[in-house]
């Protein structure tokens, strides 16, 4: 079963002196992360009272994380966010989710193989199909016809040289 939770980032260093910390996101925009009220290090709950993006990092302020030492001791502590916080558009997913379903030739219903890897090339995703071969299929609607998750496939349009 899959968690509720997702890796979001990861608490780099200390910033200043007065208990900031820097997160690296794991999200397409740093901007991301500030939008949570909270997140959970350690599987609790960590209220975040600011939150502002620099450098392509975010800068933190967390509750019960005043100064220098207590943000030394947060330093490599990994950053979760609910899913059921996020808010994605129509169409898009969260990678954990895709990764594992079974992917299916449209045209034929042939079993493909299984999602197991998204390389996210400056272009566009590509998502790596193993099955009998390896396929690589470009993550744009030209590919995807349809992705079920309650289901658990993928179906795609395979086109001569995949």
């Amino acid at each position: 079963m899959k968690s509720g939770f997702l890796e979001a980032g990861i608490i780099v260093n200390t910033h200043g002196n007065r208990g900031e910390v820097r997160v690296q996101p794991w999200a397409d925009s740093p901007g991301f992360l500030t939008e949570f009220e909270h997140f959970y290090i350690d599987e609790k709950p960590v209220q975040v009272l600011s939150s502002r993006v620099q450098k392509g990092c975010v800068i933190a302020t967390l509750q019960g994380v005043d100064d220098i030492d207590a943000a030394i001791r947060m330093k490599n502590k990994i950053i979760k966010i609910k899913k059921e916080d996020v808010k994605l558009e129509e169409g898009r997913y969260f990678i954990t989710d895709l990764i594992g379903l079974k992917v299916v030739n449209n045209e034929t219903g042939e079993a493909l193989g299984t999602l197991s890897d998204i390389l996210s090339l400056p272009s566009n995703n590509v998502y790596v199909i193993k099955g009998a071969r390896e396929i690589l299929v470009p993550a744009v609607p030209e590919f995807i016809v349809e992705t079920s998750l309650e289901e658990g496939f993928i179906k795609i349009r395979l086109i001569e040289g995949l």
